[in-house]
């Protein structure tokens, strides 16, 4: 059974161009999906509607067959999905440390440690670490929430390749180890070969590869 559908979605800016025409697709847990297409296409605008920070103009949303509308779009935001932004989205004052506990009550550092972090990394200014150790940080508050599905924009897109390696590496682990729902918008056809399931998004429509 799916943990996520989508139904006939459709969205457009300012009712005129249609960025989305009646997309479809089911997401299971325990999945990596990659999400490809050309800038503009609206690869982002549908992980917002995923992620309930947005509201599709027609169509439906499901989580566990229930309207994520209907349920409401806040608790959909704060017990189910959890965001990896390209722009990391770190809160720059603190500590990894400090932006892990903030989205978990469990100890923040195992998880970090996990992630390359070591005792001393993980007690600097966040802007103090390389755009790597960002991204390992926001991955890090990500996998310490309760949240079951994961939502990746361009996770990789600021990272060497090496780097950019090791995070595909550990997101496919959230979904196949930890039965995570991993969903993740890219250009890099390296990192949708990964995936489990391959999509495009083109001209509106949402095609599997």
């Amino acid at each position: 059974m799916s943990i996520m559908e989508i139904r006939n979605i459709r969205y457009s800016y300012d009712d005129k161009r249609n960025v989305l025409k009646s997309v479809n697709a089911e997401l299971e847990a325990g999945k990596m999906y990659a999400i490809l297409g050309s800038s503009g296409c609206g690869k982002t605008t549908l992980l917002s509607l995923l992620g309930g920070l947005d509201s599709p103009q027609s169509g439906q949303i499901l989580y566990n067959g229930e309207d994520i509308e209907k349920t409401g779009l806040a608790a959909h935001r704060k017990n189910h999905v959890a965001f990896i932004f390209q722009s990391y989205n770190l809160i720059d004052y603190l500590t990894p440390r400090e932006n892990v506990a903030l989205t978990s009550k469990v100890p923040p550092m195992p998880v970090l440690e996990r992630m390359g972090l070591t005792e001393e990394e993980s007690r600097r200014n966040v802007l103090k670490l390389s755009g790597g150790q960002q991204q390992r940080v926001a991955i890090a508050r990500a996998l310490a929430s309760d949240a079951s599905v994961i939502l990746a924009d361009e996770p990789t897109g600021n990272l060497d390749e090496d780097t950019a390696v090791d995070i595909t590496n550990i997101l496919k682990e959230c979904a196949h180890q930890m039965g995570k729902c991993v969903i993740i918008v890219t250009h890099s056809n390296d990192l949708a070969k990964q995936a489990d399931v391959i999509f495009r998004l083109k001209k509106g429509e949402l095609q599997q590869i």
